[in-house]
Formats: structure tokens, sequence, C-alpha cells
């Protein structure tokens, strides 16, 4: 994004599975303005995706790291601290529901996947927040990613909309504690995105037509368009943004029309 400089700027990306996540749409924006970039993987599987991927970005910094596991984001966060010392901002892009509990009725959602979404998906973002704290720069900001269900049922979405109003609602306790620090913590409400993660969910297809027939700009967003959000909220240019949901969705949300109820 033209305008934005981040030369010497250190930024945290977490939940970059490959090149059409929306993680990595924010990382690519970041490292366009000159920021440098560390990136966390779940597990072992991922890294030589993860390698390939930002083997062109300079210096960059790869950690494994399994949110559920506290040992391995406090050694992450340690890692941090040797390598740079402090950090400027996070993209928190991680959320996971099991698959069977997208397939059939919200109602019928047993306790360990409820537990498992709102863990991943949601408390995640707290424990980030919390290992985080003592290296965030003043002028800092956390981004995580929502989605419209948070606020509206979209049918199949299931337990992953309410981790999604889980992760909102935190965004702005977060927002609040960490204020007086001057640091600043947002959501970016996507549209539907052609990820993979998006195309396990039941319906999509349905779903990402309805969106572009229904939106006032009549299309769909674009991965480079949420990038493009990403990277203003963690830079300078929004350092008076806190605490909200901003949406980037085509103005989708503004209307009043149904979604489909799935293929």
């Amino acid at each position: 994004m033209i305008g934005i400089d981040l030369q010497d700027k250190k930024f945290l990306v977490m939940g970059v599975a490959n090149k059409r996540s929306l993680g990595w749409a924010i990382a690519d924006q970041l490292r366009e303005a000159g920021a440098q970039l560390a990136f966390s993987y779940q597990a072992e599987r991922l890294q030589g995706e993860l390698e390939k991927l930002t083997t062109d970005i300079p210096d960059r910094i790869l950690f494994q790291c399994d949110v559920g596991r506290e040992e391995e984001l406090a050694g992450m966060f340690r890692g941090i601290r040797e390598k740079w010392g402090s950090l400027d901002g996070i993209v928190h892009a991680i959320a996971f529901a099991p698959r069977q509990s997208m397939e059939g009725r919200y109602i019928e959602t047993t306790r360990d996947d409820w537990l498992a979404a709102l863990e991943v998906s949601a408390y995640s973002l707290v424990s980030v927040a919390r290992y985080a704290e003592p290296l965030l720069n003043q002028g800092a900001g956390i981004v995580t990613l929502s989605y419209y269900a948070a606020e509206k049922v979209v049918p199949k979405y299931n337990v992953m909309a309410i981790a999604k109003s889980a992760l909102e609602a935190s965004v702005r306790y977060l927002a609040y504690e960490l204020g007086h620090k001057e640091i600043r913590v947002n959501a970016v409400s996507a549209g539907p995105a052609r990820t993979v993660a998006a195309r396990s969910i039941p319906g999509f297809v349905s779903l990402f037509k309805r969106f572009a027939e229904v939106a006032p700009l009549g299309r769909n967003i674009t991965h480079e368009e949420v990038g493009q959000l990403g990277l203003f909220l963690l830079s300078p240019l929004a350092s008076g943004i806190t605490g909200e949901v901003v949406y980037v969705d085509a103005g989708f949300h503004i209307m009043g029309m149904d979604l489909p109820s799935g293929s």
C-alpha cells in the first residue's frame, strides 16, 4: 500500500498455511511496506510449505507453535525476545473447528467440538496477547480475522460462528486493557474468500455466489483487499482505531438479504 513505510518494524504472523491464506495476504502487504516478519506454524508437517512461501523474505524467522500448548507459546515469545527484543504487531489468523461440527445442525454440536473450536479460534487470541504484552512497543497493533457469522446466522457455519462472536468480544476487552499502553487490537471481518479452510465449509460455493449477488459492489472481495486493510490497521495511519471489527466485504453486511441454506 502506497504511503505506508514499516521499515525496521517487526511483526509476528500466525496461522499462514499456504499462499491462499488471508494471513498471508496481510503478511505480503507488510513485506511490501518493508517490515521484518516472523511466522508461526502449528505442526512440523506445515513447515516445508511455509519455508517455500517465505523464502524470498529477508531474515524471516519461523517458529513451530501449537497455540493449545502453553509451553510452545512461551517458547516462541522467548525466541522473539532473544532475536528482536520487541514487537510492533501481530497478525492472528488462527481458526479451527472439527469438520463434523460444520456438517450437521448446530444443536448437535458436541461438548468436545465446541470447546475445541472456542479454544483454538478465540481463546488463542487472549493467550497470544498475554504472552506478547511485555514485548509490544508503544503504538503496536494486533489484528485478528473474523467473519459476518459472528453477528448474523450463516447456515452451516455452526460452532465457528460462536467462536467468532467470542473472538470479537475478546477484541473489545483486549483493546480496553491494552489501550493505556497505546497497543491497539482490531478485527478484520472479511467476506468469503477462496481459501482452503473456506472450501471445507458445506455450501461455500453457494454462499460465495450469493455474496457477490447481494453486495453493493456486485462482487466478492480479493485477498489483496484483505491484506491492505490488515496493513492499514497495523500501521500508524490507524493510530486512533482500536476495539473495532472492520468489514472488507464489498458492503454485504449492510444489506438485509438471506443467505442460502447450503448445497
